[in-house]
């Protein structure tokens, strides 16, 4: 209840960057950057690491190949994809901070990082022992069935059956207790008094395979994760974690239609490199990640994974603004659900 009210009162991570679920961006966000820069000092010399903390078929494996893939087409410069997955992003990270701080090696990581800072004050913090070279996806949740499911067939149905199971319906999503996943199901099954069981997957393709499979009765992700099972008929959205319906998913409810009252959390992804890099070098990534987010192919990476319903572009200082205003707010939350904050 508490947790409840407390989210009726404020706004939770996101919201205070106005993102609008309709708007369209004509123009692309780093069009004023030069179309060339120099090689500082020769750097870089030999292809870089980008090491991932999660399996290449998620949604971060997916985006990790795309924006990799937009800078070598810009720069040349190859980039090989080193993938860490396990801890719901702590192997990864470890691994990554203990690479050298040489420019050489950079990492992608999503809003995880940012929740296990703000639960642990002591694993790193992205926007100060980090240096964010751009965020590149900003984008919403939802909660999908089977096309084929004939136990329930919408949000309402849903949520009748469920609460008819008592307690045996489950849910396929992350492992991470107090990831904005796990948050936001609380949020929800609070709400409506659902009881249903998370079952933990770090890695997307398993988690995704067993709502395909039926070795459970939903799933809980984002769309363009998903946009393949999407296209073929296989899944479909019963809730839009988001307080409008957006043009895409116009058949969909929202959190205002389903009568939930939160602000919703939001997965961001994005690249970043270690703070004691070399300052003309962090420069120089800092313009290849964040004017390759305007190559034509990153661009159609983002559409197809709609990605351009809400805006998903922030620079390194909108990056650092996002990321400590997430870690504060998910701190506020944490206190509310009583978890220990170290």
């Amino acid at each position: 209840m508490k947790l409840r009210k407390y989210l009726a009162a404020c706004s939770i991570a996101l919201a205070t960057t106005a993102l609008s679920a309709n708007t369209v961006y004509a123009a692309c966000a780093t069009d004023a950057l030069p179309a060339t820069k120099d090689y500082p000092g020769g750097f870089p010399a030999r292809a870089l690491t980008m090491v991932v903390p999660y399996g290449p078929a998620g949604g971060s494996g997916q985006v990790a190949q795309a924006m990799a893939q937009a800078v070598t087409d810009l720069t040349t410069v190859a980039i090989n994809r080193d993938h860490k997955p396990g801890g719901s992003g702590t192997v990864g990270m470890t691994s990554y901070m203990a690479a050298p701080a040489d420019g050489y090696t950079v990492l992608e990581h999503i809003d995880d990082a940012s929740s296990a800072h703000a639960l642990d004050s002591s694993k790193p913090n992205p926007a100060t022992d980090l240096i964010p070279l751009v965020t590149s996806q900003i984008t919403f949740s939802q909660i999908y069935i089977r096309t084929n499911e004939d136990r329930f067939t919408d949000w309402n149905s849903f949520v009748t059956w469920v609460k008819a199971q008592n307690g045996k319906a489950t849910i396929a999503n992350v492992s991470k207790e107090g990831s904005m996943e796990r948050v936001t199901m609380k949020y929800i099954t609070d709400a409506t008094g659902m009881k249903i069981q998370q079952i933990s997957f770090d890695k997307g393709a398993p988690r995704y395979g067993a709502l395909a499979g039926g070795q459970v009765d939903a799933l809980f992700e984002q769309p363009g994760d998903v946009r393949k099972f999407l296209d073929a008929g296989k899944f479909k959205p019963i809730l839009t974690i988001l307080k409008e319906r957006p043009a895409a998913f116009a058949d969909v409810p929202s959190l205002t239609d389903a009568g939930l009252k939160f602000d919703p959390l939001f997965r961001f992804r994005g690249f970043y490199v270690h703070k004691g890099t070399p300052a003309d070098r962090i420069e120089w990534l800092q313009w290849a990640f964040q004017k390759a987010y305007c190559q034509p192919s990153y661009q159609k990476f983002n559409d197809s994974k709609y990605m351009t319903l809400i805006e998903s572009y922030r620079d390194t200082a909108g990056s650092q603004d996002l990321i400590t205003t997430t870690i504060g707010q998910y701190r506020d939350v944490y206190k509310q659900m009583g978890l220990e904050i170290k």
